[in-house]
């Protein structure tokens, strides 16, 4: 849905900033950004004619388009990415087709590379490519006022980062109360990563720290509690990083949460002192992982101390209450599927409370692209120009590894199958391998049982989940039957599984007690596991 008018934007704006967000819980941080600096950069005057709007790639074209349009601007500025280019696309042919006078101005990663091949790029009359805090609102004025800008392609001005006003108190009030913040304390990463456009960085700049933290303040005063820092290396410096945390822990409330990503192999004392400071379900951590194969790591020049790396993991997972988030990537040049199913079960060990499992796209502009010859690596063509095949894994393995990732997500994300999940990965009487190669037997048969990879209702995949262990994993039905019914009951479902009709007649009531309110859903179902560990326990030691 879009946003509220901005309140100091006039009714018939000259310039609107649109963008289709993948949903309406995600504020564009970008775009507020480029409405801060409207006047500084533009020159005085263009901050009052600018108005913002956002929308879901949900939306029909049509739908987005008329709403546009009834704004009659003069300049659409539009952010463009991976996930919505396509709509994207579709919105700028209709605006040219119905309004060719409105000058429509692109921006955002996808179009900052490869601007001559992409059809949305050929559509639209200018393209700002990097950073646009600077350059779109001098190009809005040469628009209005000219002299008309003779260029299409505009390279960003990268200005320091004290010359930017920052975005924060275009936040509006619906945004804080029920959408995801999202803030930067700095911008870049140092790290080389080919898969990542922050490759591209020559290093990582930080706003000044003082300035940061009044903005910060001014959003916890107005009411804000949900904030996701998108600092690609939030602890590279550690005398912020500890600034930082400790604002948040000297203003901790029941409803706060707070998201960082962290460099895995860096978590220094200082850290470690603050971080077990926060309460479960208030603080996240997003790990990057990637691959804890040395020699992909070195092919793909991402440095990473895997020993440090491990025990890091272990610390937060054992040591504090913070929720983690470990990310793997499949699909990197010349990984295998056992290279990658012993990282895998490496990671698993550790006891992250989710692995995000990820296949390798190659995102327009990063230096993966050198691979692709030597590794024979095949991309789809079309967004999100996932990887197909490469000279180490088939297509056929390529599809497998996809829906394991996403019955990995229904699954073990979910956090509603703790106790069968431990069943499910662990070798049994005639079954023996590892987690992953358990995992993706599982994967095969689900696939093969249903032909389906989405639109699993809960009850459903309970019954099919009891049809595996004690089907083909031939473990007993009753141990089986306890497990699946502890977890039945802790997602607090209320439906009626037909392998748990007798177990839930029997008390239709149990909840697991004492869970706290969970910030988000999904990590509270994983912290509210913690309540019936017994239960698991017990039922995992019967099979």
């Amino acid at each position: 849905m879009p946003s509220p008018q901005t309140p100091d934007a006039s009714d018939s704006p000259a310039i609107v900033l649109a963008t289709l967000n993948a949903k309406y819980i995600h504020a564009s941080l970008g775009l507020r950004c480029l409405l801060a600096n409207m006047d500084l950069h533009g020159g005085a005057g263009l901050r009052a004619v600018t108005q913002l709007r956002e929308f879901t790639i949900q939306q029909r074209p049509l739908q987005i388009v008329e709403s546009l349009l009834a704004l009659s601007p003069k300049v659409i500025g539009l952010g463009i990415y991976i996930w919505n280019v396509v709509e994207t696309t579709q919105v700028v042919r209709l605006l040219k087709t119905l309004r060719p006078d409105i000058k429509v101005v692109l921006g955002g990663p996808e179009v900052s590379f490869e601007t001559g091949e992409q059809d949305i790029c050929r559509l639209a009359d200018h393209v700002v490519t990097g950073w646009g805090d600077v350059s779109f609102p001098r190009l809005c004025r040469a628009l209005l006022d000219g002299p008309q800008p003779l260029m299409k392609v505009i390279a960003g001005e990268q200005p320091p980062l004290d010359d930017l006003a920052l975005p924060y108190g275009e936040y509006t009030d619906e945004d804080l109360a029920q959408r995801l913040l999202y803030v930067e304390a700095s911008r870049g990463c140092p790290f080389k990563c080919e898969f990542c456009l922050s490759s591209l960085d020559k290093t990582a700049w930080a706003f000044e720290l003082d300035r940061f933290m009044a903005e910060m303040d001014a959003l916890y005063r107005r009411g804000a509690r949900n904030f996701k820092f998108v600092d690609r290396t939030f602890n590279l410096k550690v005398d912020f990083s500890v600034r930082i945390l400790q604002f948040f822990i000297d203003r901790m409330a029941p409803d706060l949460f707070v998201h960082f990503e962290v460099v895995p192999d860096s978590l220094p004392d200082r850290l470690k002192a603050l971080i077990v400071q926060f309460p479960a379900g208030s603080l996240q951590f997003e790990v990057g992982i990637q691959s804890f194969n040395p020699e992909v790591q070195q092919r793909i020049s991402r440095k990473q101390d895997n020993l440090k790396t491990a025990d890091n993991l272990r610390w937060l997972v054992n040591e504090s209450r913070a929720h983690v988030h470990a990310d793997l990537i499949f699909g990197l040049p010349g990984e295998t599927l056992q290279s990658f199913a012993d990282g895998f079960d490496r990671l698993h060990e550790l006891a992250p409370h989710e692995i995000q499992f990820g296949i390798l796209k190659r995102l327009r502009g990063t230096p993966i692209t050198r691979h692709t010859v030597d590794f024979a690596m095949a991309y789809d063509p079309q967004t999100p120009y996932t990887i197909l095949q490469t000279s180490t894994i088939d297509f056929a393995t390529m599809q497998r590894i996809g829906r394991f990732a996403r019955y990995w997500e229904m699954v073990a994300n979910s956090g509603r199958f703790s106790a069968a999940l431990r069943l499910l990965l662990r070798d049994s009487p005639d079954v023996a391998g590892s987690a992953f190669h358990h995992f993706l037997a599982f994967c095969d048969w689900l696939w093969q049982t249903t032909g389906k990879t989405h639109e699993f209702a809960l009850e459903k995949l309970v019954d099919l989940l009891f049809d595996h262990l004690t089907q083909a994993r031939g473990l007993d039905a009753d141990a089986v039957r306890a497990a699946l019914g502890a977890d039945y009951r802790a997602s607090g479902a209320r439906g009626r599984p037909h392998c748990l009709a007798d177990l839930l007649a029997a008390d239709r009531s149990a909840q697991p007690a004492g869970a706290a309110k969970p910030r988000s859903e999904r990590q509270g179902r994983h912290v509210s596991q913690q309540s019936h560990r017994d239960a698991i326990q017990k039922a995992a030691a019967a099979a």
